[in-house]
């Protein structure tokens, strides 16, 4: 059994873990709550930190001695977590500001990080129920209690790409980039959406493209990013490199998301010149 094969035996365990989650966050979603805000103003809810608890008891039992980094332990610092080969990297809850809008469009992530890359990765939107999960080349999609569906991402056809674009953050460079598109390709299509569920468009085929300009942190993208990786796309930093994981500084550069073939780096670093 490979190390691959033998972390897809999570799976299920990380998945219904995802869903008690969800669960706790949407018992809290259904009445008032109070908002925080961090130390860089973003919003900080009671949401937050019970899915983050319940994950990072359920996720000790499930492996005992393997390290958690959450959103909401970010504070360990570099010196101890350097030497970590495998650990679960967690947001458990995923587009905060989305939550405090009601819009739905937030997410719990859940991912095992081995020496730098996503090998399982679970995204689950308790709302919408949607979950998704990827390990070992193949990613799903499962919507309430139907059976999960295989997913893939497209092929960019060569002609109006459809494009994935945040709800909540934009910028000078995104705009630019994105009208550097329209005058090659004339119309686009944009999608728009919150948390991870970005990502997830990409790899369940129904978008060309999400590119991302802009700040997210490691655990923003990294249980999507195994969903991509698993339905066969790419999550690439604007020099064409793999994003990877556990860096000391936990911001990720910009990147993009994609099938992986089609040369949209020549785009997007046309438009930062």
């Amino acid at each position: 059994m490979t190390r691959v094969d033998e972390y897809c035996r999570y799976l299920d365990s990380v998945c219904a873990t995802a869903r008690e989650a969800g669960a706790a966050i949407m018992h809290i979603y259904q009445r008032d709550f109070d908002i925080q805000h961090k130390g860089d103003g973003s919003p900080l809810t009671e949401a937050d930190l019970a899915a983050h608890t319940l994950i990072c008891d359920q996720l000790a039992t499930l492996t005992p001695g393997l390290p958690v980094l959450s959103e909401e332990s970010r504070d360990i610092h570099y010196r101890e977590r350097a030497d970590w080969e495998r650990y679960w990297l967690v947001d458990p809850l995923d587009g905060t500001k989305e939550f405090v809008n009601r819009n739905g469009e937030f997410t719990v992530n859940i991912a095992l990080i081995d020496k730098g890359i996503p090998l399982l990765g679970v995204v689950y939107a308790p709302v919408m129920d949607i979950l998704y999960t990827g390990c070992a080349g193949r990613a799903t999609r499962q919507s309430a209690d139907q059976k999960p569906d295989t997913i893939r991402v497209r092929s960019f056809s060569g002609s109006r790409p459809c494009l994935v674009a945040s709800r909540s953050h934009a910028g000078e460079a995104l705009t630019a980039a994105l009208e550097g598109l329209r005058e090659q390709f004339g119309d686009i299509d944009t999608l728009s959406m919150g948390s991870s569920f970005k990502l997830c468009l990409v790899a369940e085929g129904r978008a060309d493209l999400y590119p991302r300009l802009g700040p997210t942190s490691e655990w923003d993208t990294a249980a999507a990013h195994a969903v991509v990786t698993a339905a066969g796309g790419r999550v690439t930093t604007l020099q064409g490199e793999d994003l990877c994981y556990n860096k000391e500084n936990l911001l990720n550069p910009w990147f993009i998301v994609s099938d992986g073939d089609y040369d949209w780096l020549s785009h997007f670093n046309a438009a930062q010149e």
